[in-house]
């Protein structure tokens, strides 16, 4: 039973750099305020798939809702679709226990313009399903390597630390840091990930936006 597992995410690792050897779609952002430090995006309404993960760990949630999302995108789906992989895939954080306080997290994949407006149905066993990304204001610090459990909770701190000497200090959502991740597990070098927080900065047009839920 352990091997067949161990073969089955090798084979969906496996598939995933196959997908994502060519150029992905990503969410659409404009940059509207930029320090050496962190950036404040205002990301466009869009749709995403996103899946419930309970687990104290942040790399085993991020594993465990990924591994449904592929699945959906591989065909695991009502309308029989094979859906091109983007980026990133984002682990969103609920605050209460745990790595930066969560008790929970969602992991979202963001749906490619061809599926925006009418996303394919999910299998009932994968527990997901589409989620609405309200426009909103992004603070996003950018880091390498890879993203572990204690290096998500330094990585953010730093953003936190930044935020405070900021204008945008006490503007934080309460809704919990997100972990963005661009690359597939295999690449070593140039690994590209963020952390995010929402903020609230109506002299950007930006308002919160609430946690997703089931």
């Amino acid at each position: 039973m352990g091997k067949a597992r161990s073969a089955a995410m090798c084979l969906i690792i496996i598939m995933a750099i196959i997908c994502c050897a060519t150029a992905t779609e990503s969410p659409q952002y404009t940059i509207i305020h930029s320090e050496s430090e962190f950036e404040i995006r205002l990301y466009e309404s869009s749709v995403w798939m996103s899946a419930p993960a309970i687990d104290i760990s942040f790399e085993k949630a991020t594993w465990n809702g990924f591994h449904r999302l592929f699945q959906f995108t591989q065909c695991a789906n009502l309308n029989f679709s094979r859906i091109r992989m983007t980026s990133p895939v984002l682990t969103t954080m609920v605050p209460e226990t745990g790595p930066l306080g969560s008790q929970g997290y969602y992991v979202s994949l963001y749906l490619p313009v061809k599926f925006q407006d009418n996303p394919p149905v999910p299998l009932p066993e994968l527990n997901i399903k589409p989620y609405d990304f309200d426009s909103h204001c992004v603070a996003v610090r950018k880091f390498s390597g890879f993203a572990k459990d204690e290096r998500i909770v330094k990585e953010a701190e730093k953003l936190d630390r930044s935020l405070s000497r900021s204008p945008w200090g006490e503007s934080k959502s309460q809704r919990g840091y997100s972990i963005a991740q661009y690359n597939t597990p295999f690449r070593i070098v140039k690994r590209k990930n963020e952390v995010w927080v929402d903020i609230h900065a109506p002299e950007f047009g930006c308002q919160l936006v609430g946690v997703a839920a089931y």
